[in-house]
């Protein structure tokens, strides 16, 4: 999927420059790997996450994470779990990009009174201490899935937004812009047409990056006890694992160095982007 958008959005040249970047190959390596086995989980030959045997089994041949407490299998638990941190994080950025693309978009294009509207809403959510609302709120209305995801997207749209406004306010300003009202175009089609595939690169970017946050935050949840108990993730695996760490370090060694990868290679994935995508680059 990165590979296309490199190649159509900027050619081969962007994909080059992508291609010898070591740490963003790495990245989107592993990013790849996690990927597939979350999607695969149900039909690898792993155990069932909800199967008990033995509980506090080292790590072995048969278990190769040791199990927890209850006796599951940690491993199995851990690419599981992976399902649930992608699927928000994935689906929390969408809804993240959607509400920041639309204000920035508008904020940027229009300019005057309706920028100044719709920049002191988002430095409104700004200055809101997102986390402890995000607890607030999933506290308030239930830690299900969906929940997480609407708050994370409803309360990290605002860098989207400023992102893009500075692009549609150089943008703006480019002779086929010009020649794009002259010829009649409507304001949706000049805006979504001829502005916005040229305004895309930055929001590609911090969407990779922000895909890590939204994990993070979600995590960060669960292990305060606000993730959703119908579902295993590596948040409620650590939440378990905090009474137990001086006798099974590996219920919370496991889960946590998943997350570590998973977001350290989005964050090298983000960077080659960024160096791929930047225009003075290319």
């Amino acid at each position: 999927m990165v590979i296309a958008m490199l190649r159509q959005a900027h050619g081969s040249r962007a994909w080059s420059r992508f291609s010898v970047n070591v740490g963003a190959m790495i990245g989107i390596t592993i990013v790849g790997i996690i990927v597939v086995l979350a999607i695969l989980a149900p039909s690898l030959p792993i155990y069932d996450p909800l199967q008990l045997t033995t509980s506090f089994l080292p790590p072995s041949l048969q278990h190769p994470m040791g199990t927890d407490a209850l006796g599951a299998d940690v491993f199995s638990n851990v690419i599981h779990g992976a399902r649930v941190s992608l699927i928000v994080g994935l689906c929390a950025v969408i809804t993240s990009t959607i509400i920041g693309v639309t204000i920035g978009a508008a904020s940027g294009y229009f300019g005057g009174n309706t920028d100044t509207g719709l920049m002191r809403l988002a430095e409104m959510f700004q200055i809101m201490p997102q986390f402890f609302l995000a607890i607030v709120i999933v506290a308030l209305f239930g830690a299900s899935i969906w929940n997480v995801v609407l708050v994370i997207g409803v309360l990290t749209w605002p860098v989207t937004a400023r992102l893009l406004r500075a692009e549609f306010l150089t943008l703006r300003k480019r002779d086929y812009v010009d020649a794009a009202r002259n010829l009649g175009m409507s304001h949706f089609d000049i805006v979504f047409r001829e502005i916005m595939p040229n305004a895309l690169p930055p929001i590609i970017v911090n969407c990779t990056l922000q895909i890590s946050s939204a994990i993070l935050l979600q995590t960060s949840l669960a292990f305060l006890g606000l993730g959703d108990p119908n579902a295993i993730s590596w948040g409620t695996m650590l939440h378990t694992a905090q009474d137990y760490f001086s006798r099974a370090w590996w219920m919370a060694a496991f889960p946590g160095l998943a997350l570590f990868l998973t977001t350290l290679s989005l964050n090298l994935v983000g960077d080659g982007l960024n160096d791929a995508l930047n225009p003075k680059a290319l």
